[in-house]
């Protein structure tokens, strides 16, 4: 028997998600990822490790002119986010395949791709208790692929010149630097606050420039509520609207 499964909508309505009715759920992070690629028309972008296709969507949506293809190690995922790319009449620009980040795809060459972005599992492997849920555990906890290996594939699939996006938890962000640092420049942290600005970050995005010399920065971040717990206005700009995020300049 099939799970059952939801049909949720992100961008206030401009993209439909199906995903599972339980385990893991598609939150904000993957929304706040693809807002973070600075991509243009006509640019090719990797999703890794993708999921239900989220950030792949969102990114589509946000820019019309974008090929996106990512890939994921549950198949059931891949199923779902291909069938969410035809509810969302997004199936021309965006493609979805079965694939370990160990072991990726034939058909996903290196070097060809302008971006590359990925929310790889936040909990280090062997480190507190999984979750019961499958689906949740793999999403939330490392498997065989450490981050490391989520960084070594996204250096090796991205083009000289192209940019790497992750969201992960806040207090990884320096494990991602110093992994990027071997191909990396002009590294930018941006952390997301959750009601004031240098206090208490959850999440962080982190972005590098594959192949030119550059320093690394904290940048300001993003408060993502007031204090009454709604979404700060710019926050609403990235999960309703699809205003992108600037991160850093891109040299291409």
């Amino acid at each position: 028997m099939n799970d059952p499964t939801t049909q949720d909508q992100l961008l206030d309505g401009r993209v439909t998600v199906l995903q599972p009715a339980g385990g893991y759920r598609v939150a904000i992070d993957p929304i706040f990822l693809a807002a973070a690629v600075p991509a243009q028309k006509g640019d090719r972008v990797l999703d890794l490790g993708c999921g239900a296709g989220a950030a792949s969507l969102c990114l589509a949506a946000r820019l019309p002119g974008v090929k996106v293809v990512g890939f994921d190690i549950q198949e059931n995922l891949i199923r779902l986010a291909q069938q969410s790319a035809e509810v969302s009449d997004l199936e021309g620009q965006v493609s979805f395949v079965p694939g370990d980040i160990l072991e990726p795809p034939e058909n996903i060459e290196p070097d060809r791709f302008d971006h590359v972005m990925a929310n790889p599992p936040y909990v280090p492997k062997n480190s507190g208790h999984p979750p019961p849920d499958p689906v949740k555990a793999a999403a939330n906890v490392e498997g065989k692929a450490r981050l490391g290996d989520w960084v070594q594939c996204a250096l090796q699939m991205v083009s000289d010149g192209g940019s790497v996006t992750f969201v992960l938890r806040y207090d990884r962000r320096d494990e991602v630097v110093r992994a990027l640092s071997a191909g990396v420049g002009n590294i930018r942290t941006f952390p997301l606050w959750p009601k004031k600005m240098g206090d208490g970050a959850k999440r962080v995005l982190v972005q590098g420039v594959k192949g030119i010399a550059g320093e690394a920065e904290t940048l300001p971040g993003l408060v993502l509520h007031r204090e009454d717990g709604s979404y700060s206005e710019e926050a609403e700009d990235v999960l309703r609207s699809a205003q992108g995020l600037i991160l850093g300049e891109i040299y291409r």
